[in-house]
């Protein structure tokens, strides 16, 4: 094994986890799983998105149409596939059943990859971003790192892979809301001393961009950092294996990199620029 090849996988564990399925993902049956046989007979693919009012999903105030990079990825799937897209607005609360129930085809929901979900769903091997927590508390609160929680409220959205470290690395006392709008309301209010949700989707831009924020900070290190992968339902391999080779072909050319400057993510994340430069190498 050269060094350069043992220092991705180190760096790249994270992500040696997600693709430790790929094979059996890219073995796939002679007829297509009954997902992927359903987009191809209607001609469209359902597409549970994230809309929380961050870079990756929100509403255009003028249009009220959604946009972002979740919004982006969803009709660039389509536009490869040749089939037309219905986005389907989720929730953190409600994702995994709205997947599950068929109400959607997949997943592009800001949903990190970890044990307990590989347990429920089926993923796509090659993640499209990498996503971390953090914690926003006002800066009064006298809050500078993470272990200042212990025995405090603080506002999380139900679902949210960050409940558990938070409770037992932390020993912070959890206010589940259905949505991160909900929690950071919540917070403002007083009703908790700080709410943990994504760090670079979504409190590092409100942070940069919202004069509301300003006086507030953000912990570091990032909590949890893990790969976010596109989710379908169990045992859809051959939707997965055909998912993947688009994401591979997004890392390949820098498409994600083009995509996250044209939505404002900073800052950049340097996994899609190590993914940029490394995928080539295994083709």
């Amino acid at each position: 094994m050269t060094s350069s090849k043992a220092a991705y996988n180190k760096r790249f564990a994270a992500l040696s986890l997600v693709t430790a399925l790929s094979a059996a993902a890219i073995s796939t049956p002679v007829h297509a799983d009954q997902t992927l046989d359903k987009i191809n007979s209607r001609h469209e693919i359902a597409v549970g998105v994230l809309i929380g009012g961050s870079p990756f999903g929100s509403l255009d105030p003028q249009t009220q149409q959604p946009r972002g990079m979740n919004v982006d990825l969803a009709n660039d799937i389509g536009k490869r596939l040749g089939v037309k897209v219905q986005l389907v607005s989720v929730q953190p609360s409600t994702r995994v059943q709205f997947l599950q129930q068929g109400k959607v085809d997949i997943l592009i929901a800001n949903m990190e990859f970890n044990a307990q979900r590989g347990e429920i769903l089926d993923h796509v091997p090659t993640p499209y971003y990498r996503v971390g927590g953090t914690a926003i508390t006002p800066k009064s609160s006298g809050i500078t790192k993470w272990e200042d929680l212990r025995g405090k409220p603080v506002c999380i959205s139900q679902g949210s892979s960050y409940i558990r470290p938070v409770v037992e690395k932390y020993g912070a006392v959890p206010r589940a809301f259905p949505g991160s709008s909900q929690s950071l309301l919540a917070l403002r209010g007083g009703s908790c001393v700080a709410a943990v949700h994504d760090a670079a989707p979504l409190l590092y831009p409100l942070q940069q961009r919202d004069p509301e924020w300003r006086d507030y900070r953000t912990l570091q290190p990032e909590l949890e950092p893990a790969p976010s992968v596109i989710w379908v339902r169990q045992g859809e391999k051959d939707t997965a294996a055909k998912l993947d080779a688009i994401v591979r072909d997004w890392h390949r050319t820098g498409w994600l990199i083009d995509d996250e400057a044209k939505n404002g993510l900073t800052p950049p994340s340097p996994a899609l620029a190590e993914w940029h430069h490394q995928l080539p190498a295994e083709q």
